[in-house]
């Protein structure tokens, strides 16, 4: 049981990772923001980061034949959510931007892989788990603060994404507690197509909601700004692969 209390406890250290955003909340209001646009540049990177060269190699490593495949349908699968939550919105004049819902969703998807990827660790040995544990935290930090940003652009008050964020980090303790007790019943195989599923929901998001808010600014130093922090972001996951 000792085991069990290891894995949770190491599981809700990289949960409060997400109210890395509280270093935000202080600033005022025209001050954030200036900034939130590059905050938006910043998480498109480290989104497209982590599914380039995280969630994509891994799910090729362990299922090349079809990673592609849950890529495209990971894909078509935002898009189809994005399409209904558009629509559901429209009708009702939701003050809040749609991919704010969907980074709910592959944030959420991805966070349960990473309880997962703890649990599996710690079942292995101690030492790795301690090790694997440290690693998600690092590459967790630069992706959660990226997460912020996309929620307050998305709509919510900085105080609301905080809290969503970190009900959303905490996933990862259900993905960890799923691997302890199930691991036997479902082989590390299966775990390539949630990579892979997350990978496809990163670039959507990424690709089609985050980056084309960036178009929006024209001025040639700001736009160079969006344009550095996009490859900082990408930059830190490349740093951050194992």
């Amino acid at each position: 049981m000792s085991e069990l209390v290891l894995i949770l406890f190491s599981t809700l250290f990289v949960s409060l990772v997400s109210l890395v955003g509280i270093l935000f909340i202080t600033l005022k209001e025209q001050v954030f923001k200036k900034i939130l646009l590059l905050l938006v540049s910043f998480a498109s990177g480290t989104l497209l980061g982590a599914a380039f060269l995280h969630l994509i190699p891994e799910s090729l490593s362990a299922h090349s034949e079809t990673a592609f495949i849950t890529i495209l349908i990971g894909i078509l699968a935002f898009f189809l959510l994005e399409k209904f939550l558009w629509r559901h919105c429209h009708e009702k004049e939701c003050p809040i931007h749609t991919f704010a819902y969907l980074n709910f969703l592959g944030d959420g998807v991805h966070n349960f892989i990473d309880g997962v990827v703890i649990a599996a660790s710690f079942l292995a040995s101690a030492p790795l788990g301690v090790t694997t544990t440290l690693a998600v935290i690092a590459h967790e930090i630069p992706q959660e603060i990226g997460d912020f940003g996309i929620l307050i652009y998305g709509g919510f008050t900085k105080v609301k994404a905080l809290v969503y964020n970190f009900l959303t980090a905490i996933i990862a303790i259900l993905g960890a507690t799923f691997m302890y007790f199930f691991s036997p019943l479902f082989p590390s195989l299966e775990l390539s197509y949630l990579l892979a599923f997350a990978a496809g929901g990163f670039i959507y998001i990424a690709t089609t909601d985050l980056i084309p808010e960036l178009h929006k600014e024209t001025e040639p130093v700001k736009s160079a700004a969006q344009f550095l922090l996009l490859l900082l972001g990408i930059a830190l996951m490349w740093v951050l692969k194992e």
